[in-house]
């Protein structure tokens, strides 16, 4: 009788997660990555969610707060499932990541050239003043950097960190090359704006269950069809529809949206 208790509990229990929609917290401000036409939020990540769930049974409600790192602390406490993000020691405690990335990512300072960065390796950026997006963090090393020099201005949107690196107000700016080179495209003033050739870092953005969630221990599932979204090219090819979109957009006259 305890065994058959037992597979009733856990019967109602993968019902019960078949039911409740899966809650995605993306905080969209990494074109093409996700963003925010106004209504919704679109890009890459939340393609690959929807679509990836999808193929899982299940559906996907979007929870957009107010940055980067809210939606880490509710991924960490449960009251969200899934986030996009990198890896690392401290969010290992409280989520699982995919084996499987979704994106490879070159991590690039920009800088103003009206005042020239010099960049070799990390400990050159000691005497100038940064700027990142709450919670963001790109490596044991790097945060072990920030944390002793204190030389960080942490703010909400990369419209504020580039705008204050336009004014001179900052010297750099920590962003994904990609996500940076496609912001400062059509943002005003930034023509001075440009990324250093030499890389801080690569990481790679995965998909990251809380522990929390019922999901945690579908991370197989999860990796088998990650796997193949990329051997078909499906990731390759929403990436390149997402540029396409933010570009299309952001080219728009603004009533026009």
């Amino acid at each position: 009788m305890r065994g058959l208790g037992l597979a009733w509990l856990l019967l109602l229990s993968v019902q019960a997660l078949a039911a409740a929609p899966v809650r995605y917290c993306d905080y969209p401000v990494y074109p093409p990555v996700s963003w925010s036409d106004g209504k919704q939020v679109r890009g890459l990540a939340p393609t690959v969610v929807r679509e990836l769930f999808a193929r899982l049974g299940l559906e996907v409600e979007i929870v957009v707060l107010g940055n980067w790192k809210r939606c880490l602390l509710d991924a960490a406490e449960g009251r969200v499932d899934v986030v996009l993000a990198y890896s690392s020691d401290q969010r290992d405690q409280s989520m699982r990541f995919s084996r499987v990335p979704v994106l490879r990512e070159e991590v690039a300072v920009f800088f103003n050239r009206k005042r020239p960065v010099h960049f070799e390796q990390l400990d050159d950026l000691a005497s100038y003043r940064g700027g990142l997006l709450f919670g963001e963090s790109y490596g044991p090393a790097f945060d072990r950097f920030v944390a002793r020099h204190q030389n960080i201005e942490w703010v909400s949107s990369s419209q504020q960190n580039f705008g204050k690196l336009i004014r001179g107000r900052i010297d750099f700016v920590i962003q994904e090359r990609r996500t940076g080179e496609l912001f400062v495209e059509h943002l005003p003033g930034a023509g001075d704006i440009q990324a250093l050739p030499a890389a801080l870092s690569v990481d790679y953005l995965r998909v990251a269950v809380s522990r929390h969630s019922p999901l945690s221990q579908r991370m197989d599932e999860i990796d088998a069809q990650l796997q193949q979204m990329s051997e078909r090219g499906e990731i390759d090819n929403w990436l390149h529809q997402s540029e396409v979109t933010y570009r299309d957009m952001i080219g728009q006259p603004a009533g026009a949206r």
